[in-house]
């Protein structure tokens, strides 16, 4: 039987699931001398976020072939050093989704019912039965942003208690919404209609302060609002001007930009609702999280694929020796069309060209989806879940293969089609590194190296370039490089500036307002994934 370490709490109904199949010992809150000194005996190892398993721990631990986190995130976990080791690293993700999903419904009942003010005046004495009126959920709309797993959950839950059902994600098919009873809204329309609105996005920079001064005015006077998922994607200063002007009905928070909370004013207005993160915090989803994390690891252990994988997978040299190359470049496509692309994403096809269309393509295709889906995600994307996670938001996925090569030796490109039409971007590997060699029809070459990047659709004229570059210099912004692509002499044009410093709002509308830019994209890359 193999040998698994748990060496932080986890639930014991997870720990009766590993002793079922595997010799199991329970060693909590050992120091790292003592971890390395036992490490080497063991097949497995569960761990949550106390124990460090480090570079170190794992060029140790000569038998080992599967670490688990039992909860979501693994920087507790050196994932290089185990994907170089042929360690599997397994985490829990989805345990906790009911219990999120739960406690947003608790905030919204409590929130229409005034339950934890009315709570606090019985408590202390009072009996003000007028003061604390409510209002019903019953036939009203319910905006849901994010429909991931949590948000579809909660559109679930909310079915039950006849609420119409709008919704916003840009990265879900219609079909997907549909077959949960959600209408699909753009941003805007989903505030002006909603009674209450929830949030379930991931934090980006295009989430981050989502729902700010702008937003708040958009509302439907008096609609609530509801945050179990990222603090920041809120302006908590705009949230108390809402309360403040009646503009908001009211506010429930189980997250914060800051943790705990230090903007007082909040957290004591009397129309908000607050409660110290507990979307996760239930005897259910710690057991949930502790099934998942150790079915997975007997899954590892019995050779057989494990969904949660969060590093790489292995393929055979001679064809790793082949796409290895692409596969930052299919990564860096993925992403780059994430933050071009608008409208309702209905699908993507992707195309091999040149020797790689001759070899199995589904790593390349999960890197083109892990890079498409990473930035607006909330759980951990990676190689092994991407495809699973694409089909499950009912995006179509289409390959094509061509063997010929024709304008470089190696070509990945992506097409995606949304609601608003098509996008293409085709990118290639030179000297080691991932080059941009086509976006529609423009042929250019970048290197993504830059943070920011801006894609400026414009007309080819003199002084173009000019006066974007004088827009970014007069707000202290540095250019990195600059390329442009046209299709023919004063036609239409696709300008690319690489950025070292983020581009504001009121710098992206400055542009916009030249005469001849048609339209104006920024991409943020941060740091490239090198798969």
């Amino acid at each position: 039987m193999p040998k698994i370490l748990v060496s932080d709490p986890i639930g014991s109904e997870g720990v009766a699931l590993l002793q079922s199949k595997a010799d199991v010992d329970v060693k909590t809150g050992m120091k790292p001398p003592e971890l390395l000194s036992v490490i080497g005996d063991y097949d497995g190892l569960v761990v949550r976020s106390e124990t460090k398993v480090t570079k170190e721990v794992i060029e140790t631990a000569k038998k080992l072939k599967v670490v688990a986190r039992a909860g979501i995130g693994v920087d507790n976990i050196d994932l290089d050093a185990a994907t170089s080791a042929g360690i599997a690293v397994v985490n829990a993700p989805t345990g906790n989704t009911v219990a999120a999903a739960e406690h947003t419904m608790a905030l919204m009942l409590a929130l229409s019912r005034n339950v934890p003010t009315a709570h606090q005046s019985l408590k202390s004495g009072e009996w003000k039965r007028s003061q604390f009126m409510g209002v019903e959920v019953r036939n009203k709309t319910l905006g849901v942003c994010g429909l991931g797993r949590v948000g579809s959950e909660v559109a679930h839950r909310a079915q039950s208690f006849d609420m119409r059902l709008v919704g916003y994600d840009p990265f879900v098919s219609p079909d997907y919404a549909r077959s949960k009873g959600i209408e699909l809204l753009s941003l805007e329309e989903l505030l002006a209609e909603s009674d209450f609105i929830t949030l379930h996005t991931p934090l980006t920079d295009g989430t981050r302060g989502m729902i700010g001064r702008k937003e708040v005015a958009l509302l439907k006077p008096g609609a609530r609002l509801i945050n179990v998922a990222r603090g920041e994607l809120v302006d908590e200063q705009a949230i108390l001007d809402g309360l403040d002007s009646g503009q908001l009905g009211g506010v429930a928070l189980d997250v914060f930009a800051e943790e705990p909370p230090q903007n007082t004013r909040l957290v004591d207005h009397p129309r908000v609702v607050v409660t110290p993160h507990l979307g996760a915090s239930t005897e259910e989803a710690q057991r949930e999280v502790a099934i998942e994390a150790s079915e997975q690891v007997l899954a590892v252990l019995n050779g057989e694929p494990a969904r949660n994988t969060v590093n790489a997978p292995f393929v055979a040299p001679e064809v790793h020796a082949v796409l290895a190359p692409l596969m930052p470049v299919a990564t860096v496509v993925g992403k780059l069309l994430t933050h071009l692309a608008e409208g309702q994403f209905l699908g993507i096809t992707i195309s091999y060209q040149g020797e790689i269309a001759e070899h199995d393509t589904r790593s390349l295709q999960a890197a083109v989806l892990q890079g498409l889906l990473e930035p607006v995600n909330t759980e951990q994307v990676n190689l092994i879940n991407a495809p699973v996670l694409a089909r499950e938001r009912g995006l179509s996925i289409t390959e094509q293969h061509n063997t010929a090569a024709q304008e470089y030796s190696n070509i990945v490109s992506a097409t995606v089609e949304t609601s608003e039409g098509k996008i293409t971007l085709a990118g290639t590997s030179m000297r080691n590194e991932p080059h941009i060699v086509k976006i529609n029809d423009y042929w250019l070459d970048i290197v993504p190296t830059t943070p920011y990047m801006l894609f400026v659709d414009n007309q080819d004229q003199p002084g173009s370039i000019g006066a974007v570059g004088t827009i970014a210099g007069n707000h202290n912004i540095n250019i990195n490089f600059m390329e442009v692509g046209r299709l023919n002499l004063r036609g239409r044009a696709m300008m690319v500036i690489g950025l070292d410093d983020p581009v504001p709002p009121e710098v992206m509308s400055e542009i916009r307002d030249l005469g001849h830019i048609y339209n104006v994209r920024l991409a943020h890359l941060g740091a490239l994934h090198q798969s």
